[in-house]
């Protein structure tokens, strides 16, 4: 069963809202980490580049920070397969190219910008892991 963190999830909301904040207040840049991914593979021009390479550093490097600050590595528990984990990635990659953007894209920032598009993404999003956390729990047994 997956626990739920009310401290540490709020925490993290608002730790994500703030990256978002910044990065368009001081960038002019939308926070969508895949298309921060994206973007950092095709290259384009150095500045772009160094800003995309930085903010996936930082996601990266994270947890060194909760290493050093606490002296433990932050809990991780993945209850499934590698395979899983491989499919599940090639298919939020696949629905992020036909979505236009990600659950940080479109979530974050298209909702906070009131984005029709935006709001139907994350509608979608939402009621595809209701029914997925369902059929997974309920239905199969998962």
């Amino acid at each position: 069963m997956t626990s739920f963190t009310p401290l540490t999830s709020f925490a993290g909301g608002m730790l994500i809202g703030l990256a978002a904040v910044l990065l368009m207040a001081f960038h002019g840049r939308i926070f969508g980490a895949t298309g921060i991914l994206s973007g950092l593979m095709r290259g384009g021009n150095m500045r772009d580049w160094s800003l995309r390479a930085a903010l996936l550093a930082g996601m990266v490097l994270a947890p060194g920070l909760v290493l050093l600050g606490t002296g433990n590595w932050p809990a991780l528990e993945v209850p499934v397969s590698m395979t899983a984990i491989i499919g599940g990635g090639l298919l939020v990659g696949i629905g992020v190219s036909y979505g236009g953007g990600c659950t940080s894209g479109h979530g974050v920032c298209g909702n906070a910008r009131f984005s029709r598009r935006s709001i139907t993404a994350t509608l979608s999003f939402m009621a595809t892991a209701f029914v997925t956390v369902y059929v997974t729990r309920h239905l199969i047994g998962g």
